[in-house]
């Protein structure tokens, strides 16, 4: 062997050798981290990343749950986009769901954390509008079926019909011209639920040398340390709570069922989430079911997204 290359395999060796060594070095010094995440990395990839990747998968196959997935291509989403037209229903009905529900929960739940924060009893007022997001929403919803009652005895047909302002009961669960009314209702009363605990939790470990600071340099009133101190410096809670109010409002699902039933009449409550339950679960079309799911998949990702592009600052 020529000493060119004896020099070589010397070099090669020696810069195995110091990866390897720093490799033992790095782990020796952080091991344990490593360790304590190892559950939540194991859990995370069994139940989120493997089921995502599997209905992406079945996506493009024929799939009953009693026979092979039979490969189709991109026969499903051809079908959804061109053929299904209670799936745009359920997308149109999503979209205005999210786009009413989703800021006006948003703003209701930080405009509530705000409120309460300058109140003395903050736990008491803080229980009193977490409280209906603890219960399910089949339960709330049962309790606001009796509200919005098709009936005379409904209470708000009958007080309107006390007060004179209807002659006639109105409807609510049944007629397609007020169902997503009473679903949207019901889905802004349960927004009160983690994003506010987060919007909560934010204000009361602002640091109050900020409100000191901005006192000096002219803010004079509440509301101008809500715009110029306290909203930039919640930019990770509000960030949070975006995330939690898109994903929660393109996944309604129970509240429009058990208001409105499955189907709803003409399909006026049905969503994206609804029509892939009809799919999975009532007509086992597991491939078809799959294809929804990606796409309401692509949905909230691209919108979470954009979110996180707005509410971060640079470098983050």
């Amino acid at each position: 062997m020529s000493k060119k290359k004896v020099v070589i395999a010397e070099n090669s060796i020696y810069r195995n050798y110091t990866k390897w060594d720093r490799f033992k070095r790095f782990w020796h010094k952080n091991w344990m981290g490593y360790v304590f995440m190892a559950p939540f990395v194991v859990l995370f990839s069994i139940f989120v990343v493997a089921p995502v990747f599997t209905a992406i998968g079945l996506s493009f196959t024929d799939y009953n749950m009693m026979q092979k997935p039979d490969f189709v291509g991109f026969n499903n989403y051809k079908l959804l986009f061109l053929d299904d037209d209670v799936f745009k229903i359920s997308i149109s009905n999503t979209v205005k769901f999210a786009i009413i529900t989703g800021p006006a929960g948003y703003l209701l739940s930080f405009f509530a954390a705000w409120v309460i924060n300058q109140l003395k009893a903050k736990r008491a007022f803080a229980l009193a509008f977490y409280a209906p997001s603890i219960l399910s929403g089949v339960a709330m919803s049962n309790v606001w079926l009796v509200i919005f009652s098709g009936d005379k005895r409904g209470i708000i047909n009958y007080w309107l019909i006390q007060w004179g302002i209807i002659d006639e009961p109105i409807l609510w669960n049944t007629d397609p011209n007020h169902i997503m009314f009473v679903v949207m209702f019901i889905q802004l009363w349960m927004s009160m639920g983690t994003g506010f605990l987060v919007f909560l939790a934010g204000l009361q470990n602002m640091d109050r040398s900020l409100y000191e600071a901005g006192a000096l340099d002219g803010v004079k009133n509440k509301f101008q340390e809500l715009f110029y101190i306290t909203l930039p410096a919640m930019k990770p809670q509000l960030l949070f709570g975006a995330i939690n109010t898109i994903t929660g409002s393109f996944a309604v699902f129970d509240i429009a069922v058990n208001v409105a039933g499955m189907p709803s009449p003409n399909y006026s409550a049905h969503t994206i989430v609804a029509h892939l339950y009809d799919y999975a679960f009532i007509r086992f079309q597991m491939g078809y079911a799959s294809a929804v799911a990606v796409v309401l998949f692509l949905i909230t990702f691209i919108l979470g997204k954009v979110v996180m592009k707005a509410l971060s600052s640079k470098g983050e």
